[in-house]
């Protein structure tokens, strides 16, 4: 069976493929978004394509301009630095309910983790270091299941992905994030939820004073 062309099925599905592509930086902040090309693309009706870029509107990950359609919104840096805080929040929660949660395997897998961070800094391989850094997050998130944090996350992280990525090419931001990471690891690891929470919200502190230095610099 096809993908639909229409109705909700296919707005849903166009707002999924476009809402990955964001997310994964394969649509760069101001990228046009012009229905008729997305409903050929895709395959779907142009009402379709139309209710996708409302839904994505919604999620702050696409801006209508007057008299020039639909574009990838571009975030400011400083609202990217509220966004983090906001992050700090949450993940602070998220890191606390995987400390309470963890097993085992998990513990694991998130020293693994750790493990090719350390190594990835060592050998200054920033791409690899930068996957790992994903994959810990996403780890934490699924162990602390909390399900309503994860969706108010996804949708913070994905207006930001530019700059995340920006940032972690920075000299030396590897070396300052390695220590922080690696001490959430361990609160989470230890089961100490104070801890994992502190550990979390210190990581995120720092992520923003970077982007502040960044807006500084500019």
């Amino acid at each position: 069976m096809g993908n639909p062309t229409s109705g909700q099925e296919a707005t849903d599905h166009v707002a999924k493929i476009l809402r990955e592509a964001i997310r994964a930086g394969e649509m760069a902040p101001g990228h046009r978004l012009v229905e008729f090309d997305l409903a050929d693309r895709y395959g779907v009706t142009r009402a379709a394509v139309r209710g996708a870029l409302l839904d994505l509107t919604g999620e702050g990950l696409v801006e209508r301009i007057a008299n020039r359609g639909a574009r990838v919104r571009v975030i400011p840096l400083e609202e990217a630095v509220q966004i983090v805080e906001c992050r700090a929040a949450l993940e602070g929660l998220c890191a606390a309910r995987a400390a309470e949660h963890v097993q085992d395997a998990d513990r694991e897998l998130l020293r693994a983790i750790g493990a090719g961070m350390r190594e990835a800094v060592g050998s200054g391989d920033v791409m690899s270091y930068s996957k790992l850094n994903q994959q810990l997050h996403a780890h934490i998130l699924r162990l602390s299941g909390q399900k309503v944090a994860a969706g108010l996350l996804e949708r913070l992280n994905a207006q930001i992905v530019r700059h995340q990525f920006r940032l972690s090419l920075r000299p030396g931001r590897p070396q300052t994030s390695l220590p922080e990471h690696l001490a959430l690891i361990e609160a989470v690891c230890s089961g100490d939820a104070p801890a994992a929470e502190r550990a979390a919200r210190e990581h995120l502190a720092s992520v923003a004073e970077a982007l502040r230095r960044s807006t500084e610099e500019k």
